[in-house]
């Protein structure tokens, strides 16, 4: 494991000085030999295909994992969407002169080296190699088991240009071991990795959050939520909660609990489930729903799960104030939404509400790298520091201090 980060880490100072043009260039080598492989891909992908559903994988996951022509023309898209983007790594983020007369610059600077540990979806691999190359950082990847053929597959046709371009392979790496055991012994190599980035399963989550003594910014799990106010506009409301849900149900940005101002539940439930029902989602309701649609009961643990299935939970609240204490309560920091036209409804739900992304009148799937006109994200930060909400390529830098002298000396 050390040998293996040792060469991560000397990697870093090779790719840490790139121009801007070596990185442009190699980013777009990277999105072509995807898609000229794209059949070595998806051969390797209807490996881990064919076991998910031998070990039973939930529809959620299969979807997350599967790969075709249009998934990987979009990943290899969102590597030039990268390449096109301004320079992250030496913007001076301000400066000014001091009494001594010393010229003081803070400038970006890429992390280091960033691991990355996630599960499920094989576009991870290349998102996250691309966002990393162009902050000028090395990543070390560990995806999931269930998607290391897709995974080994991405690694290889990214090194194998790295390679042809005279750079180390070892610029973006898969974690040699991969097991629980592999991943406890990362976390605690402080001395050569700089930031641990875990996005998945609350269990992993917590394990490496609990365990890690390398700074961690989590990607939690998304526990979204969408409050119907009482002077929502009915029919817009209802499209964007059909979106919210079923568009992708099984992205960490979907809708799991809507909540209903009980003055527009009598009019709006019953559309609600017609049109919710024609895309074959599974609703479930507190005591006040069932009183206007004939849906299963919810339990009140069932707020604190993020389903990523076609599954939702409605709950019918007095007011503002209950849904705004609710998303409080069961909210996991991801992605929160009132539909209103009451301006101050509005604005008090956008301040009060705690998330790294609040919206009014727009569907919460909307947040992501790519929507934000980022390219793509590492994931969604739900940490408050140093990076919330999609991170991209600025999130993957810090900064230091140029000093600039004359030949001060200080009294």
């Amino acid at each position: 494991m050390r040998d293996f980060l040792e060469k991560a880490k000397q990697s870093s100072r090779v790719v840490a000085t790139l121009s801007t043009a070596i990185k442009n260039q190699t980013l777009l080598q990277f999105a072509t030999a995807l898609e000229d492989n794209s059949f070595f891909i998806i051969e390797e992908n209807l490996k881990d295909m064919k076991l998910a559903r031998e070990l039973n994988l939930s529809s959620a996951m299969q979807d997350r994992l599967y790969l075709n022509d249009k998934r990987i023309e979009d990943m290899a898209n969102a590597i030039r969407q990268i390449a096109s983007q301004t320079e992250p790594v030496g913007r001076i983020l301000d400066g000014w002169l001091t009494k001594d007369n010393l010229n003081i610059q803070k400038v970006s600077i890429p992390i280091g080296v960033i691991a990355i540990i996630y599960e499920s979806r094989p576009n991870v691999t290349s998102d996250t190699a691309a966002l990393c190359f162009k902050s000028g950082n090395v990543c070390v990847l560990k995806g999931g088991k269930e998607a290391e053929n897709s995974n080994r597959a991405i690694a290889k046709i990214i090194q194998d240009v790295l390679e042809k371009n005279n750079l180390p392979r070892e610029i973006v790496s898969l974690l040699p071991d991969s097991s629980r055991e592999g991943v406890a012994k990362l976390i605690v190599e402080d001395k050569y990795v700089d930031l641990i980035v875990p996005r998945g399963g609350e269990a992993l989550i917590k394990f490496i959050t609990q365990n890690s003594s390398i700074p961690v910014i989590k990607h939690d799990k998304g526990v979204c939520h969408t409050f119907i106010d009482k002077d929502a506009n009915a029919s817009k409301a209802i499209n964007i909660v059909i979106n919210a849900k079923c568009q992708r149900p099984s992205a960490c940005n979907s809708l799991e609990t809507l909540l209903v101002h009980e003055d527009i539940a009598p009019y709006i439930l019953t559309g609600l489930q017609e049109e919710l029902s024609a895309y074959g989602t599974i609703l479930k309701g507190c005591p006040k729903t069932l009183e206007y649609i004939k849906i299963a009961p919810l339990k009140e643990e069932d707020f604190d799960i993020e389903y990523l299935e076609n599954i939702l939970n409605i709950k019918v609240v007095e007011n503002l104030n209950e849904a705004i204490e609710h998303i409080q309560k069961h909210g996991s920091g991801h992605s929160e939404a009132i539909l209103s036209e009451n301006y101050t409804a509005i604005n008090r739900f956008l301040n009060e509400i705690d998330a790294a992304c609040v919206y009014a009148n727009a569907s919460t799937r909307f947040t992501d790298g790519g929507e934000f006109g980022l390219g793509a994200e590492v994931g969604i930060s739900t940490n408050k520091l140093h990076s919330r909400g999609p991170m991209g390529i600025n999130d993957l830098t810090t900064f230091k201090y140029k000093i600039y002298g004359q030949g001060q000396v200080r009294n």
